[in-house]
């Protein structure tokens, strides 16, 4: 038994490569593992999975770790991009200042806590890192303490607490934004939370389910106009604007035994037969009424309309900043429907309020003219591809590395963006261009993207916590309970000034003011139990522009930290 361990260390040892892989799977493994409702997620069993192998002494290379680091900070950059440069215009302006004054509270109770708990600057980054759920704060931390006028072992120690404090205090930033936005928020506002957001999506008439239900949301169905009907006599334009906001569209008709093209202005007939596209919901109540005076028929002529799914990237100046319920009526928006909206990855409530911003994907149903028709209109179609801009990926983390690197040299205390801050800011211009002139920026896929965020940031932390295996547990050993008091207060503190200014002075709608607390701490669990506490997809309305700005600070914040404890 000891000489097969022996030999699978040596194997390690010697093939750092075979030892990193290891840990991204018992990583990964470990990210699955739940504690009642709460799963650990593949970054802290990553981190963990790297310090237990760790334990055997292995290490793999710093600039390995960095490139892995790079090309995450870049993709949640190029993802968040349109939605960071919105927020600094005034639609997103109040959201983004929200979200600002939880990222900033945040740093200032973590410098205070690392303070008065005596922290070293590594402590105090892992700090800030866990307790706001932004694991990136780990890799500009980690650059800004390599650029100390330290020896090599100091740097070194520091490097490694931030590990340590980042494992404790994720743990409590994650569970505690959570229960504190969704359950001790809305008591101390003394709201009902759900009938908050039910009011508000009565006013937007929306649609607050997310899911996407196995049954089909929309489809085509046709109809047989009976003797006595309300429609004889209808124009079809009427009948598409008549059934209000819920909208249908006639595809097809027959008369007389043949099927004729469609019209708006065509008089319905007794007799006449015709295929109606819309929600499955509405077309039940409105076309199948028992006093509609239609017969629902099986014609597969009139069925056999070419139907097209597709997503399509809003990069149009005249979409911009409006609503979607204004965009329905327009020409050329006849027979496609919407059926989701995703904003920096996250699903947006659909409802005719909605507002459609440059970088959103939007998901188009409807016939194939009409769905390429309004492609033209709203973007660029987002198809299907394997294929990634690996030109724009490469060039772009260059060209914010050259950015990043200048620094100012004062007290021995290199002050600059930082080459980390400064990748991250090239991923968000990428994004941006990306969306707005998307034939000239190229595109990386959504699952390409996936890739490059989830490896790139579990890559990074599993050799951080390799190289960091045995000093983690004796800073546990010395610093836990401290840690778990340090990362309450500066969860807890930021996320009730947010509740606080968002609801007493800037009255935002609760349910958004929630949504963008959870942004800005970047806590996507966080906005689900809102949601769940909800019974509404309200808050993802102020989740998108606070957490690209959220992003950017507490990245920001691993460099400032560590100048101000140093």
């Amino acid at each position: 038994m000891n000489a097969a361990f022996d030999w699978f260390r040596q194997v390690l040892q010697h093939h750092p490569e075979v030892t990193f892989f290891l840990v991204l799977g018992l990583g990964y493994a470990l990210g699955k593992l739940k504690i009642g409702s709460f799963t650990l997620g593949a970054v802290t069993g990553t981190l963990l999975a790297g310090v237990l192998v760790g334990q055997l002494g292995l290490k793999i290379s710093g600039e390995v770790k960095q490139c892995f680091f790079l090309l995450f900070l870049f993709s949640i950059g190029f993802r968040t991009g349109p939605q960071f440069f919105r927020g600094l215009r005034s639609d997103g302006l109040q959201q983004a200042l929200l979200a600002a004054i939880v990222a900033t509270s945040g740093l200032v109770v973590a410098f205070v806590v690392s303070k008065l708990f005596g922290y070293q600057a590594g402590t105090a980054a892992g700090v800030v890192a866990g307790s706001l759920t932004e694991s990136a704060t780990i890799g500009t931390a980690s650059d800004a303490i390599s650029r100390l006028a330290l020896s090599e072992a100091e740097r070194q120690l520091l490097t490694n607490q931030i590990p340590v404090a980042f494992a404790v205090t994720y743990l409590v930033g994650v569970i505690g934004a959570a229960w504190i936005l969704s359950q001790l928020a809305p008591r101390l506002l003394g709201v009902d939370l759900p009938a908050a957001c039910r009011e508000l999506e009565s006013k937007m008439d929306g649609n607050a389910s997310q899911s996407m239900p196995s049954r089909r949301e929309f489809e085509i169905r046709a109809y047989r106009i009976d003797e006595g009907s309300s429609l004889v006599g209808v124009v079809i334009e009427a009948l598409e604007s008549a059934t209000g906001r819920p909208r249908i569209c006639v595809e097809r008709l027959r008369r007389a035994g043949a099927v004729t093209r469609v019209t708006p202005e065509i008089v319905l007939r007794e007799g006449d037969a015709f295929s109606v596209s819309g929600r499955r919901s509405f077309l039940v109540e409105r076309m199948d009424g028992t006093d509609s005076g239609l017969s629902e028929i099986d014609d597969r002529e009139l069925l056999d309309v070419e139907v097209e799914s597709l997503d399509v990237v809003i990069t149009s100046k005249e979409v911009d900043g409006r609503r979607l319920g204004d965009l329905a009526h327009e020409e050329g928006a006849r027979g496609v429907f919407v059926v989701r909206v995703l904003r920096s990855g996250t699903p947006v409530m659909l409802s005719p309020e909605t507002i459609l911003n440059r970088g959103d994907v939007v998901s188009l149903v409807g016939g194939v003219r009409s769905v390429e028709g309004a492609v033209g209109k709203l973007g660029v179609a987002d198809r299907a591809t394997n294929a990634t801009d690996m030109v724009l990926v490469s060039l772009g983390i260059v060209a914010g590395a050259l950015i990043g690197v200048p620094a100012l040299v004062l007290g021995g205390i290199e002050i600059g963006l930082s080459l980390s801050v400064g990748v991250l800011l090239g991923g968000l211009v990428c994004g941006w261009l990306r969306s707005v002139q998307p034939r000239l920026f190229g595109r990386i896929p959504g699952p390409t993207l996936w890739v490059f965020e989830s490896i790139g940031l579990t890559g990074f932390v599993a050799i951080v916590g390799l190289n960091a295996g045995p000093d983690f547990v004796k800073g546990l050993q010395s610093s836990g309970l401290s840690l778990l008091i340090a990362g309450a207060l500066t969860v807890s503190i930021p996320m009730l000034i947010g509740v606080f200014v968002g609801h007493k002075l800037m009255k935002m709608h609760p349910g958004v003011m929630l949504g963008v607390c959870a942004g800005a701490s970047t806590a996507t669990p966080a906005l689900a139990a809102v949601q769940e506490a909800a019974k509404s997809a309200v808050p993802t309305l102020g989740y998108g522009v606070a957490y690209a700005v959220g992003n950017v600070l507490l990245a920001l914040w691993g460099t400032v930290i560590v100048a101000l404890v140093s």
